[in-house]
């Protein structure tokens, strides 16, 4: 009795694993396309933003760190800016740590 049901398992178990080997990849390709489009693809968009934003940057602008600091460009070189967070007291940072333009960080704040 035994046997019977051993063997009778055996002739079923082929064409369960006949199955197509590319319907198996569907739900990985599946899964990469939502990752990309949810979130590789904007954070690209945000990266490429930010850096035209720093290669816009000019003398005279006020700006804020991501760190809180706000403050106005009196210098700025490829990779340094120099600001001017109050009167005479100048601070050298990396471009790359500059937050945004503290005018749309203000008016923000006054709607509120």
């Amino acid at each position: 009795m035994f046997n019977f049901i051993s063997s009778a398992s055996a002739q079923t178990a082929p064409a369960a694993g006949a199955a197509n080997p590319l319907m198996q990849l569907i739900p990985l390709i599946l899964i990469f396309v939502v990752f990309y489009f949810f979130m590789i693809r904007p954070q690209a968009k945000k990266i490429k933003e930010e850096q035209a934003f720093l290669n816009t940057l000019q003398k005279g602008e006020e700006i804020f760190t991501k760190s809180g600091i706000i403050g106005t460009i009196v210098g700025l070189t490829d990779k340094i800016v120099t600001l001017e967070i109050s009167e005479g007291v100048k601070l050298k940072m990396l471009k790359s740590q500059i937050g945004g333009q503290a005018k749309k960080l203000l008016e923000s704040e006054d709607k509120k």
